[in-house]
């Protein structure tokens, strides 16, 4: 099995794809994605699309490991983190891919 790790960001997307067989686990490809924060949201939120369909197309995996928001005093933080879950949310959805979240003490 093949799954796509996504650790959300809208400064800076994690992006590791991890694969099982036979009770082993290897390290297929690792990465991040990163929008300038002076740009405009939207438009950083399509980049971000664009990146996370180029990791799905070239990878192909079997399911998407989301990172769980983690709700922080910081409230612009937690509000531009959920948006990029949202594009990993949507990118699993359109592939018909299940997305799983967890959170970093689960992973």
């Amino acid at each position: 099995m093949r799954v796509l790790g996504v650790d959300p960001g809208l400064t800076r997307c994690g992006l590791g794809v991890v694969e099982g067989s036979g009770g082993r686990l290897g390290m297929v490809a690792v990465g991040v994605v990163r929008t300038p924060s002076g740009s405009d949201t939207g438009e950083r939120l399509v980049y971000l699309q664009d990146q996370l369909d180029v990791w799905l197309d070239r990878f192909d995996p079997d399911a998407i490991a989301l990172e769980r928001v983690y709700a922080a005093d910081h409230v612009p933080t937690v509000m531009t983190t959920a948006q990029a879950s949202a594009i990993a949310l949507l990118a699993g959805a359109r592939r018909g891919l299940p997305v799983v979240t967890h959170t970093p003490t689960e992973v």
